[in-house]
């Protein structure tokens, strides 16, 4: 488990503290392409903007239990493009989303068709880089049914697809998941396939995919065990992501991994490869992205409002101070 102050990251493999220097990485940016910023507070987009993070793709996903109605759908949506957006702006972080129908949710299929038909309503706002996160979870016929609806749906738009690899069978549902994918006509260019590990990586990577890990405290990837699949399998179509939904997760994960590999040798222009520059060259497909919205960071007015409300509470002050309280 992290420590309060950044400085320590459990791998799940070794079982032991993994000691990470985030002062070795001071300066270095970090794009996060995966992290449900919904499920997390403000302090959390404060602890990622002092560590460097300044870019980050919030993927639409279930919120813990099911939704019942297509407007819980479409509120959530909405927030995606409207409320964290500008919830993330606040803090020096460009917010970044994808939108689309998830594989657990694809199984209630009367709701399942409703929510197909207001995709398009969303997919083409600003901000919105890509499909995703879809695929699979149990692998029924019904999130097949739905995956491969919204894969005509990103061909269409000409959009990438943020893949959701299924925890359980995991080899079979990747596999799976690409060739569906081929079969529907898409690029794998501008298919990015998530939650690797070492039995699918070389697979993934073979076939012209690319390859995203997420790094959990405690199951999945760790942050040592990515250390090694980037030493073996070098820095091309590789990205790091944190996740950090609801359950037990680590923002910071993007740049605590950055700065185990840098103690491990890794070269400066590798770390920024699978930390930042690859999110960027594989969602930027999209042409949404601007590297200079975010390398330019205008001022921050934290006392901004977005449709009446602001981050502010109780009598609280912007902050003006950017100086890091993470890093020292």
């Amino acid at each position: 488990m992290c420590c309060s102050d950044g400085h320590g990251e459990r791998d799940e493999v070794k079982g032991k503290q993994i000691p990470v220097n985030l002062e070795a990485i001071r300066g270095m940016n970090f794009f996060d392409p995966h992290v449900h910023m919904t499920s997390r507070t403000t302090d959390d987009y404060q602890a990622m903007a002092d560590a460097g993070i300044v870019a980050l793709i919030e993927p639409a996903f279930w919120l813990g239990q099911p939704r019942t109605g297509l407007d819980s759908f479409r509120d959530y949506y909405s927030s995606l493009i409207g409320w964290e957006r500008f919830r993330s702006s606040q803090f020096g972080i460009s917010h970044y989303c994808t939108i689309g129908l998830n594989s657990r949710e694809a199984n209630n299929e009367a709701l399942a068709e409703q929510v197909m038909d207001i995709l398009p309503l969303f997919i083409y706002k600003e901000g919105v880089v890509g499909i995703g996160e879809i695929g699979f979870d149990d692998q029924s016929a019904a999130e097949e049914k739905y995956y491969r609806l919204q894969l005509e749906l990103a061909r269409k738009a000409d959009l990438p697809v943020q893949i959701h690899t299924p925890h359980r069978d995991k080899k079979k549902g990747t596999q799976r998941s690409m060739d569906i994918a081929l079969e529907q006509g898409l690029d794998p260019a501008l298919v990015i396939v998530d939650h690797n590990n070492e039995e699918t990586v070389k697979e993934v990577l073979d076939r012209g995919f690319w390859a995203a890990f997420t790094i959990y405290p405690f199951t999945k990837m760790g942050n040592e065990r990515m250390v090694e699949i980037v030493k073996q399998y070098g820095t091309e179509r590789i990205m790091v992501n944190s996740a950090a939904d609801w359950g037990i997760s680590d923002p910071l994960a993007v740049p605590k991994t950055a700065a185990l590999m840098k103690s491990r040798g890794i070269p400066d222009e590798d770390i920024r490869a699978v930390t930042y520059a690859n999110a960027i060259q594989a969602f930027g497909q999209s042409k949404q992205i601007r590297e200079s919205d975010f390398i330019t960071q205008q001022g921050i007015d934290q006392s901004q409002k977005f449709e009446g409300n602001t981050i502010l509470r109780g009598g609280q002050q912007p902050r003006i101070d950017k100086s890091s309280v993470i890093i020292r």
